[in-house]
């Protein structure tokens, strides 16, 4: 999955860990990216090591960086839902992230004021936007070389009004999902809209996603796909119903509202904004609101993206560069 946003973006790794296995446990991950970025390190002996957001990769790779004394900068840090389990196990990640971290890129106000109430010294923390929001401003850019054929090609299946369904959180798994594809189910019955759905590789999301909808009239199943088909389907999606953090950041781009499948969010911002709305895995919040969302999504609105303006890279690479006395 990460090859083809690297191809879309041109970039060229130096390294390639090759950690992802079917089925392996997060202890068993955790150990084998402690030990390969450990190798890496070892090898190249930066200056400075970056990680980005809360997977278990990035936790790690901070860890091992402490042991070598080699300094850490943060981007995305500071997001809380400062409940351990939700989501899990990427809001303990992010804690232990900031506690290992010497520069911490906060994308907005809220992200800083929650490093700060967890004794950050403000000193170390800089307001920058989140990088996520870069990369949909050039994700568009490119986009517009991208044609509809080439969409279609790898969906099989572009409806005229849909909405756009992504799910993987573990905290969902069994039930919880369960009731999401019920939800999904009911709406079929009682709309008039498709559902296209690209479904997450993992097994315990696959499985059950497919047992339950596979056959389902107007629900359309699909590989995951790749990074501009996904920007296309979100830009002429009527919404969004996903438990993904990075969604709630791309959807306001596109002018375009999530239901959050989840109790809590990290990304406040949004919800307070009126741009995202929580609606946990309750079948019947998720068949009221988006009943509300189709009848008001006739007119399409515009946001102002709460997590960035599209130059938090440049303002990082700055910040860095005359914190090492790097020259440009």
């Amino acid at each position: 999955m990460l090859d083809q946003v690297l191809k879309f973006f041109e970039i060229v790794p130096d390294y390639d860990l090759d950690l992802m296995r079917a089925d392996q446990s997060l202890n068993t991950l955790s150990g084998k990216i402690l030990i390969s970025i450990d190798n890496v390190l070892s090898k190249v002996k930066p200056d400075l090591l970056i990680v980005h957001g809360d997977t278990t990769t990035s936790v790690m790779a901070a860890w091992a960086a402490f042991h070598r004394k080699i300094k850490v900068a943060h981007v995305e840090a500071g997001l809380r839902t400062f409940n351990s389990l939700s989501p899990f196990p990427e809001e303990i990640n992010r804690q232990i992230t900031a506690r290992l971290t010497d520069y911490h890129f906060a994308p907005t106000i809220k992200a800083r004021d929650n490093l700060l109430l967890e004794n950050i010294p403000k000193n170390d923390i800089y307001m920058t936007g989140n990088t996520i929001v870069d990369a949909v401003s050039l994700g568009i850019l490119k986009l517009q070389n991208i044609d509809e054929s080439e969409i279609i090609s790898e969906t099989g299946i572009l409806p005229k009004r849909f909405i756009l369904v992504t799910g993987h959180r573990r905290e969902s798994f069994g039930k919880g999902f369960e009731l999401i594809c019920e939800a999904l189910i009911q709406i079929t019955k009682t709309e008039k809209i498709d559902i296209i759905y690209p479904v997450h590789l993992n097994p315990y999301v696959k499985n059950h996603v497919y047992k339950k909808l596979e056959n389902i009239e107007n629900i359309h199943l699909i590989n995951p796909v790749s990074y501009p088909t996904m920007l296309y389907l979100l830009k002429n999606c009527e919404f969004i119903i996903s438990d993904s953090g990075g969604i709630q950041e791309e959807a306001p781009a596109f002018g375009k509202k999530v239901l959050v499948t989840r109790d809590f969010s990290e990304r406040m911002e949004g919800v307070e904004a009126g741009l995202s709305i929580l609606v946990g895995t309750s079948k019947e919040k998720i068949i009221k609101e988006v009943s509300l969302l189709l009848k008001a999504s006739k007119s399409k609105a515009s946001f102002n993206n709460p997590y960035g303006d599209g130059k938090a890279a440049k303002r990082i690479v700055k910040i860095i560069i005359e914190n090492l006395g790097v020259k440009e």
